[in-house]
């Protein structure tokens, strides 16, 4: 099946998202159309499933969630685009480390848009300016299928990150989109990152579906 469904979600709570992930998943079948959920979340700090509670420093007011994909801490609030992949790997015949590397290019295909020299580590999964983080991934596989996936910071209030060690690594530079595009709207990286995405996973048809999460499995 080589149809992807896109749901655009705008502003949303994390834990609603995340429990409808797990539903999602858990309800799928071999017929299921692949997803990508795209959105931005209400700020909040995600702890990954090896992450260490030592890495949130100072969160104040800002929500800690433990959640289950993987990696360490990172921040998601507004003007920070989110898309979670919702595919059925084993269809696809990928790998998890081949969805990582799929993820990265894109993102890297993205901002080569905007003449942003980007690029991946090889010891820790997201993208890179200059040493700069500018893009995290976290993914969750279960039954074959994985859900979770790729945040990208475009135009936002980078200060959370002073809160904690991104992603596990003390002093970690955090930048974004903005600082390289003044004028950068996420609505327009949204679309274009939607596109990049499906040519680099090879979907042949790309079908835009209402902003509810709503499913017919």
């Amino acid at each position: 099946m080589t149809t992807l469904l896109v749901r655009d979600l705008g502003l949303q709570p994390y834990t609603e998202v995340w429990q409808a992930m797990q539903e999602f998943t858990s309800a799928r079948n071999t017929d299921t159309p692949d997803e990508l959920w795209c959105l931005q979340h209400q700020p909040v700090l995600t702890l990954g499933q090896a992450g260490k509670i030592e890495h949130v420093l100072n969160p104040g007011a800002i929500p800690v969630i433990q959640v289950d994909r993987g990696g360490q801490v990172t921040y998601h609030g507004p003007g920070q685009l989110v898309c979670y992949l919702l595919i059925d790997l084993r269809r696809r015949g990928l790998g998890p480390r081949q969805l990582v590397t799929q993820i990265e290019e894109a993102l890297i295909r993205l901002l080569a848009l905007y003449k942003v020299n980007a690029a991946n580590r090889a010891d820790a999964p997201g993208v890179y300016v200059d040493g700069a983080k500018i893009a995290s991934l976290g993914l969750r596989i279960r039954r074959g299928c994985s859900f979770h996936g790729l945040s990208l910071n475009v135009d936002m209030d980078l200060s959370p990150f002073n809160t904690i060690n991104p992603c596990g690594y003390a002093g970690l530079a955090v930048t974004q989109l903005k600082h390289f595009v003044p004028d950068i709207q996420l609505d327009v990286v949204k679309k274009q990152l939607i596109d990049i995405l499906q040519q680099q996973l090879a979907y042949a048809v790309l079908l835009p579906l209402d902003k509810h999460l709503l499913y017919d499995n």
